[in-house]
């Protein structure tokens, strides 16, 4: 018994006609036949009755038939679950994140799944969330990590809440602390000080604006337009200092002052699109990215 007879057999048994079987297995409609009449000597028993322009199963062809999808189906997931294994052998991972993230959590995640999986390309693209989304929805990335919520709904993404990262300001070692205190100071105190700011599009620049202008100011902006490295640097300069996450902050080697106010946070999700399953290297990533949280958090 063949698994080319059973997928004949089940053609037939859904259309009911020989022909359109054969259309729909994309063979010649005698070849179909002739390995379902193989088939039947194989089991000694007919499993169509067959009247002109009337297909109808006989009773073994009833009981043959969910034997059949059966073991067609336990075919397919075979066929899949080695393609998967193969995949994480050789192929590629298309992983898509915010820089600030670029510069902290995803090298440590990537060197842990490339001493896993070495066979496996991995191709990351820095961006701001909303643009990974994009990319995300056109098919360019695999998985992505996004700071959300987002600013427009995004119903096509399926998310799952990684971890939600305190954001701190970092300064110049030689420079005062700002507001004169080592810690627990408010947004207010950033008022009329200068900002050295990322470029547009980034999501910690739209997060200091919005947190600046609800405590009633606008932020004043000495240098602006950079990328994460590079605001480090203008910090590191003296040009300013600059609101960034904890884990940034940690290995910048700046002077770090945490802020009082309560929710001065941002929430870091995983995303991958919602109408199809990502790949097995995809779902790889982020268990080893989960299990590296839990390990930094415990």
């Amino acid at each position: 018994m063949q698994l080319q007879q059973l997928r004949y057999f089940t053609a037939v048994a859904d259309t009911r006609h020989f022909t359109r079987a054969a259309e729909r297995e994309h063979v010649a409609q005698p070849s179909l036949s002739q390995q379902i009449r193989s088939l039947e000597r194989e089991l000694g028993a007919e499993l169509f009755h067959r009247a002109r322009g009337h297909i109808t199963l006989t009773d073994a062809g009833e009981t043959l038939l969910p034997l059949a999808r059966r073991i067609l189906a336990d075919a397919e997931t075979a066929r899949r679950e080695v393609q998967e294994v193969a995949q994480l052998r050789r192929g590629r991972l298309r992983l898509g994140a915010p820089p600030s993230l670029c510069a902290s959590l995803v090298p440590d995640v990537l060197r842990a799944f490339h001493a896993t999986y070495p066979g496996v390309d991995l191709i990351v693209t820095e961006d701001g969330s909303q643009d990974l989304v994009r990319a995300l929805a056109d098919g360019e990335l695999d998985l992505a990590l996004i700071i959300t919520p987002l600013p427009v709904q995004a119903p096509a993404l399926a998310t799952s809440e990684l971890l939600r990262e305190e954001l701190v300001v970092v300064s110049a070692p030689d420079r005062p602390a700002p507001g004169g205190r080592a810690v627990g100071i408010g947004v207010e105190d950033l008022r009329g000080r200068p900002l050295a700011m990322f470029r547009r599009g980034y999501d910690l620049r739209e997060f200091t604006t919005a947190a600046c202008r609800a405590a009633g100011f606008e932020p004043t902006f000495t240098v602006e337009g950079g990328e994460m490295d590079a605001v480090l640097g203008f910090v590191r300069a003296g040009l300013g200092v600059a609101v960034v996450p904890s884990m940034v902050a940690e290995r910048s080697g700046l002077r770090v002052t945490r802020f009082s106010t309560p929710g001065m946070h941002r929430v870091v999700s995983v995303a991958h699109r919602g109408d199809v399953s990502p790949p097995r290297a995809a779902r790889e990533l982020e268990r080893i990215l989960m299990e590296h949280l839990d390990v930094g958090l415990a």
